[in-house]
């Protein structure tokens, strides 16, 4: 198949839309659903992404995807009870396989951001992985493959209409890529750049110069995540997912600040108070992930007032004070960031400390270098300069 007729493309007014090969077929075989122009953008950006985790580090890797970038990627680690529950999987009666757990780790970092997504694998989706996706607001999946038990689960969701796209993991783009904007054609050689080279972190001009294995992992995931990701941007991760994701700003420390409020949210979700909270049984996902971001913003009266309070939960809660949630996002330790281009200032990393990062890679090449090197002393923060601008549109 060389071409594929889609409904329309952004917006339904803009038509005719498709997608096609110049030369060649399409790598692409859909197995169910009708997807559409954005469903493709997501699923091809995806798909690269999870493709050059497993590659980087040998798991099975996830992606959850809203508008060409990324709200979630993770690698295929155990996940903890605590992590269990805050991703709302503790109740699952099957074992949760490593492509499993890194789907919930990528789906169940920002929740929010994440509804309506459209999901990348980087393995064959398995059952357990299905049955996952199955409970979620979804748009669409991306895989190489899927077992027949999978197929038939992803069938049955949203009465049928779900977008399951099988690519084939050999694909190979041509080395220039083009597109066009205002009838005019953009041409530029793709980015290559293999971000799991060793040569990247070896310039650290900061006093601590250790990256345990973990860190550098770490490291690497944000990397790879950024390089997928609408520039500006920004990437915490810990523990082998990303944490907080901040896209598309015109500014680095507004990229710093959106990225670090979500790893701040996703650590809150772990607060033992937060993970008491009294919720109806039955209340629905998507309002218990709306209502935790309001519990414990500055807006959490918007959900504990009386007459609101009794939608969602069996008694009213009390409030998580500001003093509570300092002092818990201050037990959040051992946090890495990569940044897709170089920090020109040091109030990124002040910004950065405070949501416990410990570990560093950005491109380096500012005029003020030296002020965000002297910062990253100041916090006892290892960080190496890349050299490397990752910077996606």
């Amino acid at each position: 198949m060389k071409e594929l007729a889609l409904k329309y493309g952004c917006n339904p007014n803009q038509k005719p839309s498709r997608i096609y090969m110049e030369e060649g077929e399409l790598p692409i075989e859909v197995i169910n659903g009708r997807p559409g122009y954005i469903n493709f953008l997501d699923a091809f950006n995806s798909w690269q992404l999870v493709k050059e985790l497993k590659e980087a580090t040998g798991l099975p890797a996830a992606a959850s995807f809203k508008h060409v970038s990324p709200a979630g990627a993770a690698v295929g680690l155990p996940l903890s009870d605590t992590l269990k529950k805050i991703y709302f999987v503790d109740d699952v009666d099957f074992e949760l396989s490593p492509l499993a757990c890194a789907y919930a780790r990528a789906r169940g970092a920002d929740r929010m951001c994440s509804y309506g997504d459209f999901v990348a694998l980087s393995d064959t989706c398995d059952a357990a992985t299905a049955r996952l996706i199955k409970r979620e607001v979804s748009d669409g999946v991306i895989a190489p493959d899927y077992t027949p038990e999978a197929i038939e689960i992803l069938k049955a969701k949203r009465k049928g209409t779900y977008n399951v796209i099988k690519i084939d993991p050999d694909f190979k783009p041509a080395p220039v890529e083009r597109k066009q904007v205002f009838g005019i054609t953009f041409e530029q050689g793709r980015n290559e750049v293999k971000l799991d080279d060793p040569a990247l972190f070896r310039d650290v001009p900061t006093r601590n110069k250790t990256f345990p294995a973990e860190a550098m992992r770490d490291l690497i995931i944000a990397l790879i995540t950024l390089k997928y990701t609408q520039s500006n941007s920004v990437c915490y991760v810990k523990d082998g997912q990303a944490i907080g994701i901040g896209a598309g700003q015109q500014s680095r420390i507004h990229c710093t600040r959106l990225a670090g409020s979500k790893a701040d949210e996703w650590w809150l979700r772990q607060c033992p108070k937060v993970m008491a909270l009294p919720f109806r049984k039955d209340i629905r996902r998507a309002d218990r992930d709306n209502t935790i971001n309001v519990y414990i913003s500055d807006e959490y009266e918007d959900v504990l007032q009386d007459g609101i309070w009794e939608q969602f939960f069996t008694e009213k809660p009390q409030s998580l004070t500001r003093e509570e949630k300092k002092a818990w996002i201050a037990r959040n330790t051992k946090v890495a960031l990569g940044s897709d281009a170089f920090f020109p200032f040091g109030d990124n990393i002040e910004r950065a400390h405070k949501s416990g990062v410990e570990y560093i890679a950005q491109a380096g090449g500012s005029i003020r270098d030296d002020h965000v090197i002297d910062t990253c002393d100041k916090y006892g923060i290892a960080m190496a300069f890349t050299h490397v601008r990752l910077f996606h549109h």
